[in-house]
């Protein structure tokens, strides 16, 4: 029994010494990644909380929120100048992601995340935007239209993850979920994970498109790669069907425009799954399907895109 407890405690103080050299090392890669990756635009506070808002153009308000995993870089690398000639764009870090702060047990919360950002909007003056979110972010754009349907002129959602999804995520996300998961998922990737890794799991989330040339130089998937982003990232596509849930019935009162549009070959968010039956469920909403796109579409064909920004501010009188 002695040498029992005696292995154990080793064991144990073995564990917590790898644990410290972990975080030690996770913490020089972290300060590495934000050193490598500022933030594109301002910084700043709304209640209580830091956020991030890369603001550029002029013209009716049109803002941009990101997908799982992302930050705002996905759009201010060439699709955010393009709507700029003719918007006033505002991309969003959304909260735990990027350079805008989690907001405790509330980051896996969609409607809270809007309106954290829609506050943030306020602050800025921003007044009837047109709403564009992509996958994650389509749900984040959808909260934001059923918290402020009056003050919201149009919405946009690009390859939105907006309906509740049969079965259950497995896998890494699962894990994650996990008290052991939680505790050392997170430091051991950001650690010890090799950014190729970064960049091979975003081959899969642009296919069957490349990552378009230059891409995961800009994208900073060292900041997806901290252990805080980690964390957020997971709690938030996690939790995300059960808040589609008490979201989804809801949808048919919104009456603004809607601009719904999805890649037919999208294999993360599928579009029957997702844009075809928020498509039936809005009364004021068009229907676009890309058949030969994925997952991306605002790098895969971005005309389409701003084309459906600009039907949308059409549709909503902005224009």
């Amino acid at each position: 029994m002695k040498r029992r407890a005696f292995t154990m405690a080793g064991l144990a103080l073995a564990l917590t010494g790898c644990g410290r050299i972990v975080d030690a090392r996770a913490t020089a890669r972290e300060t590495a990644f934000e050193a490598e990756f500022p933030p594109t635009g301002q910084l700043i506070q709304v209640q209580g909380r830091t956020v991030h808002v890369d603001i550029r153009g002029s013209g009716p308000d049109l803002i941009l929120l990101h997908g799982a995993s992302g930050n705002s870089r996905d759009f201010t690398f060439s699709l955010a100048d393009r709507l700029a000639t003719r918007y006033r764009v505002l991309a969003f870090d959304r909260p735990g992601l990027g350079w805008t702060d989690a907001i405790g047990a509330q980051t896996d919360n969609p409607i809270a995340q809007a309106e954290l950002l829609r506050a943030a909007a306020d602050q800025l003056g921003v007044r009837r935007p047109v709403v564009l979110g992509h996958s994650y972010g389509g749900a984040v754009a959808m909260a934001w239209g059923l918290r402020a349907p009056g003050d919201t002129a149009a919405l946009v959602i690009v390859s939105g993850a907006t309906m509740p999804w049969p079965g259950t995520l497995t896998g890494w996300y699962a894990f994650l979920e996990t008290p052991l998961g939680d505790r050392v998922g997170p430091p051991l990737l950001t650690a010890l994970a090799p950014v190729s890794l970064g960049n091979r799991i975003m081959a899969g989330i642009f296919a069957p498109q490349p990552v378009p040339l230059g891409y995961a130089d800009y994208i900073g998937v060292g900041l997806a790669a901290r252990r805080g982003n980690y964390r957020a990232n997971a709690s938030q596509i996690n939790g995300l069907r059960a808040y589609l849930r008490v979201m989804a019935p809801q949808y048919p009162r919104l009456t603004m425009p809607v601009e719904v549009i999805h890649g037919g070959q999208d294999s993360i968010v599928p579009a029957d799954i997702h844009a075809l039956p928020l498509a039936e469920a809005l009364p004021n909403a068009a229907l676009t399907i890309l058949p030969d796109q994925g997952h991306m579409p605002q790098h895969g064909d971005p005309q389409a895109i701003i084309d459906a920004v600009d039907r949308a501010s059409v549709r909503a009188g902005l224009r």
